[in-house]
């Protein structure tokens, strides 16, 4: 498929969608229902054109969010939940429309005093997994940042408590073009059968979070891998459709509670196989991943996409991508049954399913099913 032609193949609510332009669908009525770590129909619905969103959370993530937030006509932040002064302060300071906007300093007295429709949680990894309870609990929809949990137990056990609210992993890749186009390249058979996978990601992550909530433990639940490397995590398992069957890993920490490098040897469900480098004291940033197919090759090079296939003389750069869009756009239009959740909790069970391996694999020294952490 020629990026010319690119088109999205996920429907609004309602439409009625034959499937012959989807290869692993072809000669089907689209049936609404819940594919791994793809599309998920919106469960939410609303009578008005009105979100209400709560924020736990007011760090520098949350200050992302809220930019977004303010460029979208229905969404409204009527809550915070912060427990320091200087966060909010800062998003204050930056966002002066919210000045009068309720705080909170626990997020439970947050969902009992205020009306709202939604919340997003924008807090550190630890406490993904009991505040998203809390707010199922109080029958709200649900924005999650990156990862998700961190362990596939509370991965598991979220997603059942979720019921029928609207549950949404904030993988803001999904909505971006260059890796739009890579899923819709393998998911149109223009790589044949997926063989062999490559990825590695190398940042100044040591140096820049020393000191910071992000090296302990208790609160990160663990270092680049759980953080930024799950993006890397993330959009690999995505693009691919890919699931990791075993890991195995080494890891170095350096002087601090948290992994900072991880090699990882990967083989997934499918047969195919490859390495995931996660690298955390480099001097700038760097990220690839490649993916070999029976049929050809897509590199990602920081930025840039090569694709090659049999057949073809010459290596071509992609210049040509579908439109990009955010997050929280989709967590709003989801919500109004305008859109389908693009980032399903399925994403981030992967996510954590082969993290959660890796970390086992390190201290064990072997290496380890992800049946085994069921």
């Amino acid at each position: 498929m020629r990026p010319s032609q690119w088109r999205r193949y996920w429907p609004r609510q309602g439409d009625l969608v034959w499937w012959s332009d989807v290869p692993s669908h072809r000669g089907e009525f689209l049936a609404l229902e819940r594919i791994e770590c793809e599309g998920v129909p919106n469960r939410g619905g609303s009578m008005t054109d009105r979100v209400r969103i709560g924020f736990i959370g007011a760090g520098g993530i949350a200050r992302s969010h809220m930019r977004r937030l303010v460029a979208i006509p229905q969404a409204e932040v009527v809550a915070f939940a912060e427990p320091s002064e200087a966060s909010m302060a800062r998003m204050i300071e930056a966002f002066p429309e919210v000045v009068d906007v309720p705080v909170f300093a626990d997020h439970r007295e947050m969902l009992a005093s205020v009306e709202m429709d939604a919340v997003e949680i924008l807090s550190p990894h630890t406490q993904h997994y009991q505040q998203g309870l809390d707010v199922f609990a109080a029958g709200k929809h649900l924005l999650m940042e990156k990862p998700m949990v961190c362990t596939v137990a509370h991965a598991h056990s979220l997603m059942r408590a979720a019921a029928d609210r609207v549950f949404m992993i904030s993988y803001q890749r999904h909505f971006q073009g260059p890796y739009i186009y890579i899923r819709e390249q393998i998911r149109q058979g223009a790589l044949g059968e997926l063989q062999y996978v490559a990825a590695l990601q190398a940042q100044n992550w040591l140096r820049n979070t020393r000191g910071k909530w992000r090296q302990e433990k208790a609160l990160s639940g663990g270092g680049q891998l759980n953080d930024s490397g799950s993006h890397l995590v993330d959009i690999l398992l995505w693009t691919t459709g890919l699931a990791a069957e075993s890991v195995f890993s080494y890891q170095r920490n350096y002087d601090t509670e948290v992994d900072i490098d991880s090699p990882i040897s990967l083989k997934f469900t499918n047969g195919a196989q490859g390495p995931l480098s996660i690298v955390g004291d480099s001097p700038m940033w760097w990220e690839e991943f490649s993916i070999w197919g029976s049929e050809g090759v897509i590199l990602y090079r920081n930025g840039t996409i090569l694709q090659r296939v049999y057949g073809q003389g010459e290596m071509t750069e992609i210049s040509e991508l579908p439109p990009d869009s955010t997050p929280d756009q989709n967590f709003i239009d989801a919500i109004l049954g305008r859109d389908e959740v693009r980032v399903p909790p399925e994403c981030g069970l992967r996510v954590i399913e082969l993290t959660e391996a890796a970390w086992k694999s390190a201290e064990l020294g072997r290496a380890v099913r992800v049946a085994e952490l069921a």
